[in-house]
């Protein structure tokens, strides 16, 4: 018998390459959407990414709310939870996106338990595993980041606090099996456009967006990768009560930069080529809020293992410059640029 797989947020950049992966090795799939318009958008992104989506379904439930979740959950025997709200908090209260994230987390859990659904796999963040500040030890799955860290925007702060009280309720209704995933920043091919979270970055630098590079760096993983990762994870016996890194390789903004000239020619003309002062970044940050939950972190390196994802379920990710250029090949060929 063919086995079901829900999938949050399916118009979700992480989701559509999840959605996308389960079909092609044959999984039925249900995905949610806050509303039945998104089908078709959902259904031809699906396609472009497989070649069909005949096994592909829809459930209208929203993570502030409770309607809808268990309709969604009925017949499912995985979940792949990937939803959350993603970016700064545009009502300047960071709790607009704590209290979803958290909040709708639980109603999914509960949903899935209810159900007695085998298993769910979680979408976290590598941030959950930073050290402090003043510790040079490196991030692993027994890490637990401190979310009042001012290091964390809200963003950030929502994937700790919603996988911190993932991991509790889980810890007391059973016997659904409960892991999570955390990834690095995420680029690569988008299947939809418009709503392209971290790809933004990328997007960015081809419109010489900032005019300079700031001494940041990311910890990156393939968004096909990062899929690839979740269903590994829905069924490895190993899997079950752990926490997993999703990184690759380290690339400074200059880096990046780089990789996007090297690879792109002509096409990345407009990409910056100078150094950003870090004061003048300080200074950006006042009047751009993107910019402020990274300027603690402007020439530091956070070092980070995917040792344990290598090891349990064969994590093999593709280089970072070759995820950057093929990101950017993407945003190139929309008509969102």
């Amino acid at each position: 018998m063919t086995e079901t797989v829900l999938v949050t947020g399916g118009t979700g950049y992480v989701a559509l390459w999840c959605i996308a992966g389960l079909l092609e090795r044959g999984y039925r799939v249900r995905t949610t959407v806050r509303e039945l318009s998104k089908e078709t958008d959902v259904r031809a992104a699906v396609s472009a990414g497989t070649g069909n989506s005949d096994r592909l379904a829809f459930a209208v439930a929203d993570l502030t709310a409770d309607r809808g979740w268990d309709d969604a959950m009925k017949g499912c025997d995985y979940v792949l939870h990937v939803a959350s709200p993603l970016g700064g908090a545009a009502s300047g209260d960071p709790d607009s996106l704590i209290a979803p994230a958290r909040d709708g987390t639980l109603r999914v859990l509960r949903a899935a338990t209810k159900a007695r659904v085998k298993r769910v796999v979680m979408t976290s963040a590598a941030a959950a595993a930073r050290t402090p500040k003043s510790s040079d030890a490196v991030s692993d799955e027994t890490v637990w980041a401190d979310p009042e860290d001012p290091r964390f925007d809200a963003y950030r702060r929502s994937k700790i606090l919603a996988e911190r009280a993932a991991w509790d309720f889980m810890a007391k209704n059973g016997p659904t099996e409960f892991t999570t995933i955390l990834p690095g920043a995420v680029f690569g091919p988008t299947l939809m456009h418009g709503n392209r979270g971290s790809v933004q970055v990328i997007a960015g630098l081809l419109q010489g967006r900032p005019p300079g590079l700031p001494r940041l760096g990311f910890w990156i993983v393939d968004v096909r990768d990062l899929a690839d990762l979740h269903i590994r994870a829905m069924t490895s016996p190993g899997a079950a009560g752990q926490r997993f890194i999703a990184a690759n390789d380290f690339m400074w903004m200059e880096d990046v930069a780089t990789a996007l000239r090297t690879g792109l020619g002509d096409r990345a003309a407009k990409v910056p080529t100078r150094r950003m002062p870090d004061a003048l970044v300080r200074v950006l940050a006042l009047f751009l809020p993107p910019l402020r939950g990274f300027t603690a972190e402007l020439g530091r390196r956070n070092e980070v293992t995917s040792g344990k994802a290598r090891r349990v379920l064969g994590f093999a990710p593709r280089p970072a410059a070759t995820t950057v250029v093929e990101c950017a090949e993407s945003v190139l060929g929309s008509s969102a640029l």
